[in-house]
């Protein structure tokens, strides 16, 4: 068994702005790095020995200041941890998708579907959990993944049958999602916003 921390990074302009990322490499702003020492400070009161990212800038710029306040040593790329690709809605205000497409289930022209985000996702949580197993078997280990909304909407959506989140739930920037995977079973335990 390993404890995964899924932590979404810290807000950028395109954030704030309700602007769709996807793949666009946006750093964070001044908000997005203070979201990142508030989500460090609160994830110190919990032992963890690793810590992981998705290549994005944004993700990986948060999971570099949570590792120098945490000591956890440099992050780990995952590059399938990364955001959901929305095709032809990215770069939209999230507005115009919803005007658009009508939801976050929609069929997008070039975009993948949360469940192709989910499988992806849970394949490189499986890597990071045997990683984990490798180095502190028997005992078992807490890390961090610093990832994205669409990521961590997916995953949710995945191991609650569909019923979380809820119709309007946002996924926090700096907020974190806490799960336990175990021989490729991966379940929610705590949802908690940091910031």
């Amino acid at each position: 068994m390993t404890l995964i921390t899924l932590v979404r990074h810290g807000q950028t302009d395109w954030n704030l702005a309700r602007r769709i990322q996807g793949s666009t490499d946006i750093p964070l702003n001044e908000t997005g790095r203070a979201d990142a020492l508030t989500a460090a400070a609160a994830l110190a009161g919990v032992t963890h020995h690793a810590i992981y990212s998705s290549p994005l800038l944004r993700a990986s710029e948060t999971a570099e200041i949570i590792s120098a306040e945490l000591g956890l040593g440099a992050p780990v790329v995952v590059p399938d941890v990364r955001e959901r690709e929305f095709g032809e809605g990215e770069g939209m205000l999230v507005s115009e998708y919803m005007e658009a497409y009508g939801g976050w289930r929609a069929a997008v022209p070039g975009a993948e579907t949360l469940e192709d985000v989910a499988e992806r996702s849970l394949r490189a949580l499986d890597a990071v959990a045997r990683d984990s197993r490798r180095r502190s078997t028997p005992l078992a280990e807490s890390v961090v993944v610093v990832a994205h909304g669409g990521v961590i909407r997916a995953l949710i959506d995945h191991v609650s049958g569909g019923t979380l989140p809820r119709s309007g739930d946002q996924i926090a920037n700096g907020s974190a999602h806490r799960f336990e995977i175990s021989q490729g079973t991966l379940r929610l335990l705590d949802q908690f916003v940091l910031v």
